[in-house]
């Protein structure tokens, strides 16, 4: 009897903690869009944000699907990475809290609770610096160089992983051209908050953030 209750009180926990994830639904791959040539011609960065207009949890599906998601088996992603190592990992911080984006699962996983995107408007270390127009964007998406994942963090592999991300970050750039969404790519966030945060450690380094809404 009591191991019987003790592994329903297991199984209520292991419940308790899944249902913080968000399981997103499959991403649209017949969204209306225009052509990737036109994308390319009248892509810009925006950096004033509706903060009235959110973005649905098929929106973001379809964000970060475009971003890093699997593409045509479950081995390679939607942008390339050297070597296909995949270290970059991806991030999105909403109102509601900040996730990381599983893409094998197409799912959020839950970082933290609460809103924490003021951490991409300032770099931390200079008070009189802050880009408040990030916090009018429903959700910032954060890319980080994991480099256990790439397997080495010597000079040659920063520049690679750098590329990879500047990579990760054009294709939120033409996605959301494409779809009616603005963004603009930002290298600006307080990276030693962020890393405490989400317990990042001396390998795993914020690189880049994409804040994404629609124009005011």
């Amino acid at each position: 009897m009591k191991k019987n209750i003790m592994a329903m009180a297991l199984a209520g926990c292991a419940l308790s903690v899944s249902a913080q994830d968000i399981s997103l639904p499959a991403p649209d791959l017949s969204e209306k869009s225009m052509s990737v040539v036109e994308a390319l011609k009248t892509r810009h960065s925006v950096r004033e944000f509706d903060a009235t207009k959110e973005l649905s949890n098929q929106q973001i599906s379809n964000l970060c699907w475009a971003a890093f998601g699997m593409s045509r088996d479950d081995n390679h992603r939607t942008a390339p990475t050297a070597m296909n190592r995949q270290e970059i990992r991806l991030f999105v911080f909403t109102k509601a809290g900040v996730y990381e984006y599983d893409a094998k699962a197409n799912k959020l996983i839950k970082k933290a609770d609460g809103d924490k995107r003021e951490l991409m408007a300032s770099n931390g270390g200079n008070a009189g610096f802050k880009q408040d127009f990030v916090l009018n964007a429903p959700v910032s998406l954060l890319l980080v160089i994991d480099y256990d994942k790439f397997g080495s963090s010597d000079e040659k592999a920063t520049m690679m992983c750098c590329v990879d991300a500047g990579n990760i970050s054009e294709n939120i750039n033409l996605y959301c051209q494409a779809v009616g969404l603005a963004t603009v790519p930002r290298a600006t966030h307080d990276t030693n908050s962020i890393k405490a945060l989400l317990g990042l450690t001396d390998k795993q380094l914020p690189i880049m953030n994409n804040p994404v809404g629609y124009a005011k």
